[in-house]
């Protein structure tokens, strides 16, 4: 599938102001093999993250408006996406304060772009070790997802979902093998999405989880009354047709 393919390049968010850094440090990085994007502003950060799953972030301190370090604050909040500063604040006690708002490391300017791969790595290679939670995910097939985080992993790597589509998951998650018609689906959204919309997201989803859309495995329809998650567990749902 293709959104599988994706997983392969990690995709990092550069948020600074200063659009020449941007455009360097996304030329280089892009040149070391990862797929960049760049904002100038925490609020742009903030908008993309809400449905785009980014596997790490550069984040500058000192930015008009919200700065670095009250972006990250904020975001760890509700968010574990690994983020490093780069930053022209370089006194220790700029990195420690910035070590404790929850980056994963911290490093000043003018700095060696090698350097700044190799932290780079360094702290995705230890975001992939971290242990999973468990209890809380529930497993299809090749897939793990949990409706805490919104975190959807294949055994090939993390598939990008939007957050409509977490919530939609999590949603069928919350009663796996089990029924959900329209009206469940909206309730359990509180009704952000109604109707029509729901099939269509629902179609949408089969799209990236199914190895065939036209003959779904995981996400199946139940004529004239829904659809349900079949899980690695089944718990006496309701046989299904597509």
């Amino acid at each position: 599938m293709d959104n599988i393919k994706d997983t392969e390049i990690q995709h990092i968010l550069v948020i600074d102001d200063d659009e020449r850094l941007r455009l360097l440090l996304r030329r280089f990085l892009e040149e070391s093999g990862f797929r960049v994007t760049d904002v100038a502003s925490a609020g742009d950060a903030r908008r993309l993250l809400g449905g785009i799953a980014f596997d790490l972030l550069i984040i500058d301190i000192m930015m008009p408006g919200e700065t670095g370090l009250e972006f990250l604050t904020d975001l760890r909040k509700d968010s574990e996406v690994p983020a490093l500063f780069l930053t022209a604040m370089a006194e220790t006690e700029h990195r420690i304060t910035g070590l404790e708002s929850g980056a994963d490391d911290y490093m000043s300017k003018p700095f060696e772009p090698r350097e700044l791969v190799l932290r780079i790595r360094s702290i995705l290679a230890r975001a992939a070790a971290r242990p999973r939670q468990t209890g809380s995910s529930i497993g299809f097939g090749p897939y793990s997802f949990d409706p805490a985080t919104g975190v959807l992993m294949h055994s090939s790597g993390r598939i990008h979902i939007t957050t409509a589509e977490q919530k939609l998951l999590a949603s069928f998650a919350s009663r796996p093998d089990t029924v959900l018609s329209r009206e469940d689906i909206a309730a359990a959204m509180d009704s952000s999405m109604r109707g029509r919309s729901i099939d269509v997201a629902v179609a949408r989803l089969r799209a990236k989880i199914e190895p065939d859309p036209r003959f779904p495995v995981y996400l199946q329809t139940v004529r004239n009354k829904g659809w349900l998650l079949r899980t690695d567990n089944p718990s006496g749902g309701m046989n299904a047709a597509s």
